[in-house]
């Protein structure tokens, strides 16, 4: 069996496209889903089969909760060839758990949470922040190059897992300082094409901007990455912290008064509805 024959757990917005990719590389063998997906062109089968058409087994999930349930069920199927890839984004202690609950059984673990939405995924520009042993990295480098532009060894699966918390913080603060300055800019009677034009030659002009901006002229509040799931990240972040974050505290209840009013389906950016209401 091929070392690129892979499965993709989980068939949520990322692993979906994910898998696409794999599908037209000829690297996938199988998917699983916890609930159907008919619009898909690949059907999921069980985790058993999963493990025996596959020996790479790539997780996208949403919680440390559901991939704790999921490696529950999947433990009993693992052998020394397979190779868990887990790309949910949880906190560190979660990782170094699941990591100790799959190589107790023989296989290798790698903790790989990531950085890249949607537009991101569709493009094959998926940046992955690596925990785990060297080797396993080196091993399954040519597969992720498949969804990835860019692949970091950061160290242990604690370390990778934190990582990714610390860049969603900043994307979520930043986020929360865009729909802010445009909500001010627009009060005032100033044009979104002013706006825009005045900021991309100021300092504050970034690649979230650019993903943004089309979204916010438009009110386009359709997910590339969730409230819902910012929120959830940054829950994480604050547990994990170790310290007072009063940013972070910040965009925590902003996250979560935009999800309570209706908008956690809708892309993080609706954290501007908040403001408009």
């Amino acid at each position: 069996m091929s070392e690129h024959t892979v499965a993709v757990l989980g068939l949520g917005i990322i692993g979906s496209i994910w898998a696409g990719h794999y599908h037209t590389e000829g690297q996938l063998a199988a998917t699983w889903n916890r609930s159907p997906k008919p619009e898909l062109s690949f059907e999921p089968v069980s985790l058993q089969a999963c493990t025996e058409q596959a020996n790479v087994l790539h997780l996208c999930l949403f919680d440390a909760d559901s991939v704790c349930g999921l490696l529950e069920q999947l433990l009993p199927f693992l052998r020394e060839r397979h190779t868990v890839i887990q790309s949910s984004t949880i906190d560190g202690a979660s990782a170094t758990k699941f990591a100790a609950m799959v190589t107790a059984t023989g296989a290798r673990y790698l903790e790989a949470p990531f950085t890249g939405s949607k537009p991101a995924a569709e493009k094959r520009k998926t940046v992955f922040f690596l925990g785990g042993d060297a080797t396993v990295v080196e091993s399954v480098e040519s597969l992720l190059q498949t969804v990835s532009a860019k692949r970091f060894h950061i160290g242990s699966p604690t370390q990778a897992a934190t990582i990714k918390l610390a860049m969603n913080l900043q994307i979520a603060g930043i986020s929360q300082a865009l729909c802010e300055s445009i909500t001010m800019s627009r009060s005032a009677g100033i044009d979104d094409d002013s706006f825009f034009e005045v900021m991309k030659q100021n300092v504050a002009w970034s690649g979230l901007a650019v993903l943004k901006e089309p979204k916010l002229r438009a009110d386009d509040m359709s997910p590339q990455f969730s409230v819902k799931n910012m929120h959830k990240d940054m829950r994480l972040a604050q547990q994990s912290a170790g310290q007072a974050l009063p940013l972070l505290n910040t965009v925590l209840g902003c996250l979560g008064t935009a999800e309570e009013t209706g908008h956690g389906e809708d892309d993080f950016i609706a954290l501007i509805k908040a403001l408009e209401s």
